[in-house]
């Protein structure tokens, strides 16, 4: 079944695909929603919303990507495993499809130890991994987790994430491919800073034929600073942060390392376009959104593409 997604259309044209992020408030304050948004209006083909993340509390994502869409933009409606149980997620998931959300990204979720509620109890009623094979069997099978018919199935497009990173090494690349047999139709990967490890981890993907099975997006978060860089190489699990981008922003003034780190990314992003079975960007400007536009200007990422009309 077709979503009706603006970004499936994009990326199954065969078009270079450039997703964004944005980071719903601590607060009721839906302004704070709406002008990030006019950031990242005609910088991207879809905006993920994220949902609590680093476990701490948030606008729900549903709540931000109605107010993102009356702005103009596509949201991806992320979705974590920590926080709801199977029931919830179904019910929510058919909420989105009725407010006209047609992306959903299937994670895990941050563990609570890590945000404001240590002491939350946490749920995991499911993983990334069975939730993205219950969105599938709602959107494909129109049944429920529990066996029942759903009257009018959820038209959504499935995304992941990836970690081409994270220990083992060896099994990331058999991670990817078991979410993809899941029903992952597109997946994020996380932030891509070294370059050879990702070079490696996209051919073990077009080896086994993954990259023909569902879409990659390659991560790309900007660094704002020399201070961002060694805090993400030491303290972020499964981040790789070489040495040589920290000496780079080391050899820059601190007033001018914001802007070395926007071309820092711009060069990881046309080295990125040039990869062989990669589909796209994912854009994570984190608390960032109002230097999106600039960052897509330098990286020669503009205008973004129109996509081929909706099919009946």
């Amino acid at each position: 079944m077709k979503s009706g997604s603006r970004l499936e259309r994009i990326l199954k044209s065969g078009r270079f695909a450039l997703t964004g992020e944005l980071g719903p408030p601590r607060g009721a304050d839906a302004d704070a929603v709406r002008v990030k948004a006019r950031h990242l209006c005609g910088m991207v083909d879809a905006v993920n919303i994220t949902d609590n993340q680093t476990a701490v509390v948030r606008m729900s994502s549903l709540g931000a990507c109605l107010i993102a869409m009356r702005e103009g933009l596509e949201p991806v409606y992320q979705m974590v495993c920590r926080d709801r149980n199977r029931i919830a997620m179904q019910s929510d998931i058919l909420g989105a499809a009725a407010l006209g959300v047609r992306n959903i990204l299937c994670l895990s979720g941050d563990h609570q130890c890590f945000g404001d509620h240590p002491n939350c109890k946490k749920v995991f009623d499911l993983d990334s991994m069975q939730l993205i094979s219950m969105v599938k069997a709602m959107r494909d099978e129109a049944r429920f987790q529990g066996g029942a018919e759903i009257t009018a199935p959820p038209r959504m497009f499935i995304g992941a994430a990836a970690n081409p990173f994270a220990e083992p090494h060896a099994f990331r690349v058999m991670r990817l491919a078991k979410k993809i047999a899941a029903g992952a139709d597109v997946v994020q990967t996380q932030c891509v800073y070294n370059m050879e490890r990702f070079r490696a981890w996209m051919a073990q993907a077009r080896d086994m034929g993954l990259t023909e099975k569902a879409y990659i997006l390659a991560g790309v978060t900007p660094l704002k600073s020399l201070g961002m860089a060694r805090y993400m190489q030491k303290n972020v699990p499964g981040m790789d942060v070489p040495d040589e981008l920290i000496k780079r922003l080391q050899g820059v003034e601190k007033k001018d390392q914001a802007k070395e780190g926007i071309t820092i990314c711009c060069e990881q992003i046309q080295q990125l376009r040039e990869m062989k079975g990669l589909a796209g960007i994912h854009l994570m400007a984190i608390e960032w959104e109002h230097r999106v536009p600039e960052i897509v200007q330098k990286a020669g990422l503009l205008p973004r593409p129109e996509p081929e009309p909706e099919q009946p």
